[in-house]
């Protein structure tokens, strides 16, 4: 799997010891420094090739030097990177456009851009808070961001614990349980916040009738429904949303992530006058969202998604994907799990941090997405025999990851 060429300088290690003392220690150390990237794979500074599977956690929608996107962001960068939210692009308005038309969204709907996912998320809070109600509902094992706001949204205590007490009004309630929305969802609420499929919280899919009892409840309640697509976007479950393979229409969605290939963008689509309406002049803004260069990449990623009918892709190579993991008969793989090109293979033990470092031995990067859950998120441009590597690998590397439990 791994492909050596003339080691390039400086080499990982100083590279990391440099990052070690420079960088804020949020991340931890790494465990690569990554040099260029051609399609799924991607090469260290030292020469070495990798088997991209996580995608920069579903950013890179169309893999690494995709011809278009290149060719997008630098004519943009050649005309104008940046303006001030006094004015508007051409770029921005074109993507706005696009996004109301593939989102299906009604007349009266609108786009509101920022910088990254979990800006998408605080500007749903705020659209919730015009409400003039202050309950909002998201589920257990729920991962929406760290900002503070989107933080008090997010289940894991590990990562609000640090900084509690966070944004009050804000419930969990169990992942897939109708009988616990029922209870939840009233006169107080303003949002109920979902994932359609939780990526943080192990690629663990909602079935349609919970995002159906959703729909139903908080359209009765008077609340918004407010579907997190940042990672489920963008054709990432081989429809352009994944809210869509369960019928329902959000009150809001927020994007990010894939939707601009690697170029940071997030957006806060509103459906219908009525939502759009409860933001006015003033009441919310940021610097650098919707500029020209963030919002060409978009398009370019957009229109290569339709033009190469990539989501048909998706789904093919996903299917293929799951066959081939449940022909495996390895009673240590319990099973796969997700949509389109989001899965995670399932184990019986808790061996996926030592599948995934193994794995980076050999050449594939993957994600311990749960202690017994590798996640993958590759680009949608993935063939089906470059997924064949990591399933044929895979007997290999949990046979690695026992010894070393042993």
């Amino acid at each position: 799997m791994s492909e050596t060429t003339a080691p390039a300088s400086p080499h990982t290690d100083e590279l990391l010891g440099r990052y070690e003392s420079s960088l804020l220690g949020v991340f931890g150390r790494p465990t690569l420094v990554l040099e260029h990237g051609d399609g799924a794979w991607v090469w260290d500074v030292d020469g070495r090739r990798y088997l991209d599977l996580v995608g920069g956690l579903a950013v890179n929608a169309l893999g690494h030097n995709h011809p278009a996107l290149v060719a997008a962001v630098s004519k943009q960068a050649g005309q104008l990177v940046h303006v001030s939210n006094f004015f508007t692009s051409v770029p921005q308005v074109e993507l706005a456009e696009r996004i109301l038309g593939i989102t299906g969204a009604p007349e009266g709907s609108a786009v509101f851009f920022c910088n990254s996912g979990t800006e998408a998320i605080e500007a749903a809070v705020k659209l919730a808070r015009r409400t003039g109600r202050t309950g909002i509902i998201a589920a257990e094992g729920a991962f929406h961001g760290r900002t503070t706001g989107a933080l008090a949204l997010t289940h894991k205590p590990v990562f609000r614990e640090p900084f509690e007490p966070l944004m009050p009004g804000v419930v969990h309630v169990p992942w897939g349980d109708v009988a616990a929305l029922e209870h939840a969802v009233g006169p107080d609420t303003s949002a109920l916040v979902l994932e359609p499929i939780q990526g943080e919280g192990g690629v663990v899919p909602a079935e349609p009738e919970f995002l159906q009892a959703a729909r139903r409840l908080t359209a009765e309640a008077g609340a918004l429904l407010v579907v997190d697509e940042i990672q489920t976007g963008v054709g990432r479950t081989g429809t352009w949303f994944a809210c869509e393979q369960a019928g329902v229409v959000p009150d809001a969605m927020t994007l990010a992530k894939g939707l601009g290939g690697g170029v940071p963008i997030g957006a806060l689509v509103t459906f219908g006058p009525e939502a759009t309406a409860l933001l006015a002049a003033g009441q919310h803004g940021t610097t650098f969202g919707g500029n020209p260069l963030s919002c060409a990449a978009a398009l370019a990623v957009l229109d290569t998604i339709e033009q190469q009918d990539l989501m048909a892709h998706v789904r093919e190579v996903g299917d293929h994907l799951q066959r081939r993991i449940e022909a495996l008969d390895d009673p240590r793989v319990t099973g796969i799990r997700g949509s389109g090109l989001l899965r995670a293979v399932t184990l019986a033990g808790d061996w996926s941090a030592a599948v995934t470092a193994h794995g980076r031995d050999a050449g594939l990067i993957l994600n311990p997405v749960a202690p017994d859950a590798v996640r993958l998120a590759p680009p949608l441009v993935v063939t089906a025999e470059q997924l064949d590597l990591f399933v044929d690998a895979l007997p290999g590397l949990l046979d690695l990851a026992e010894r070393d439990a042993t």
